[in-house]
């Protein structure tokens, strides 16, 4: 479906074009009549799908036909992030190009001067406010914001959210709310407590559901099935044998991720970590840096998986399992994304990760090539992901016959096409 087969007004069709947005995502196209029609959504749809476009465009659209007070917060987007807040302010600006509509984004990780910013950009009145939600109720307990004119409320990777123990938060911003605001949740999945949520929240919602998103056939995914203490070994004797440049390497715990970023920087790579214990100007830095070309390999845990858009990654390493199939779908998929749309995602299967490699090869619906082992590296496991579920972390032959064992240092927001943002209030 075009664009302007929607009910949209014309400045938001003029951004739409200027950008090259002309035919709508299944998302967008199911997503935006219900919500300009002041529906209540539960929108089920992955990362890439455009889901962001779904909420943004029509609550720009509304907010475009004035009728909405000049001082007051109109809308508030959460975000479990800092980084996917950023990527959200950043596409409003590209929207809003023809749109007298401001914005200010709101999240923690920053220091004095830039809170103090958030601060006067929340007591002025911004349009539509993108947040954290730490950081906006921090915001609403200093009593420097007031939600009681607020007309939509939006939660993007609502399970996200909750995953990271936002639930109280939310519903403590949600009582702020008046009783006749419009509400907008996504989620990736659906476990239980996005259901309590959504009957909490929600008003007679319309539920959507987009299809959960597979990889392209165009990357090309196998696996190196092996102990714990081989994976560094193997991973130094891939980037000798290949460009080890445009890498991301993926690893669920930051200890791991901090380790393994030391320890291939010893090695004389080109290599930098990022991982939530950096500060905020530190990681848009790092962010900088690889996507400018100055760093070859980004060692990273999931914050990166989602929400960030480089469109040259070569290659994706997940060094360990992630903690669910989706996640890995969200991990490969940073590759296969520039103009030739091809990539490459290699994953090292620990014995005691077996089991959940299987839930993801059956989450896909297919066998992920096996690549063999050089026996220079020693005696590898049998792939028996049956015999080794619930087996525990680190219960494996202390040095597997001939392994070499790992050194001690082993152990282990997306950029899119921004408008100028002539009529956006300061924000930063």
């Amino acid at each position: 479906m075009k664009f302007d087969e929607l009910n949209l007004e014309d400045a938001i069709l003029d951004g739409l074009y200027a950008m090259h947005f002309e035919e709508t995502t299944p998302i967008q196209e199911m997503s935006i009549p219900p919500i300009l029609e002041g529906k209540d959504i539960m929108g089920f749809a992955q990362t890439g799908s455009g889901k962001t476009a779904a909420y943004v465009l029509p609550v720009l659209n509304e907010l475009s036909k004035g009728g909405h007070p000049a001082d007051a917060i109109n809308a508030v987007i959460m975000s479990p992030t800092r980084e996917l807040a950023q990527q959200i302010d950043q596409q409003i600006e590209g929207f809003s190009y023809y749109v007298p509509v401001s914005a200010v984004a709101v999240y923690g990780g920053t220091d004095g001067i830039a809170y103090s910013q958030q601060e006067r950009g929340l007591r002025m009145g911004a349009d539509i406010v993108i947040a954290t939600p730490g950081r906006l109720l921090s915001h609403l307990n200093m009593g420097s914001v007031d939600l009681s004119q607020t007309s939509f409320f939006i939660l993007d990777e609502a399970d996200r959210m909750l995953d990271m123990g936002f639930y109280d938060d939310i519903m403590q911003i949600y009582k702020h709310l008046p009783a006749n605001c419009q509400v907008i949740m996504f989620s990736a999945t659906m476990p239980s407590k996005i259901k309590k949520l959504a009957q909490t929240i929600l008003k007679d919602p319309v539920e959507i559901k987009i299809a959960i998103a597979r990889p392209p056939e165009s990357i090309l995914q196998s696996a190196y099935i092996c102990y714990e203490a081989q994976k560094l070994p193997i991973l130094r004797h891939l980037f000798k044998q290949s460009n080890s440049q445009r890498v991301i390497i993926f690893s669920s715990s930051k200890m791991k991720v901090k380790e393994l970023a030391v320890t291939l920087q010893r090695l004389e790579f080109n290599v930098r970590a990022m991982h939530s214990d950096l500060d905020q100007p530190e990681r848009e830095q790092v962010m900088k840096d690889f996507k400018n070309r100055h760093t070859d390999i980004l060692v990273a845990t999931d914050v990166v998986a989602r929400g960030i858009d480089i469109t040259d990654i070569s290659l994706v390493i997940n060094y360990d399992i992630p903690n669910d199939p989706e996640d890995y779908v969200h991990r490969i998929g940073r590759t296969a994304r520039g103009t030739n749309g091809e990539g490459v995602a290699i994953t090292f299967v620990g014995l005691e990760e077996q089991s959940r490699f299987k839930e993801i090869e059956t989450f896909l619906g297919k066998t992920i090539y096996k690549i063999p082992v050089d026996p220079s590296f020693g005696e590898v496991p049998a792939y028996e992901p049956e015999k080794n579920r619930g087996r525990m972390r680190g219960r494996r032959p202390a040095n597997p016959r001939g392994a070499k064992p790992a050194r001690s240092k082993s152990k282990e927001s997306f950029r899119p096409k921004n408008g100028h943002g002539k009529h956006r209030k300061p924000n930063h």
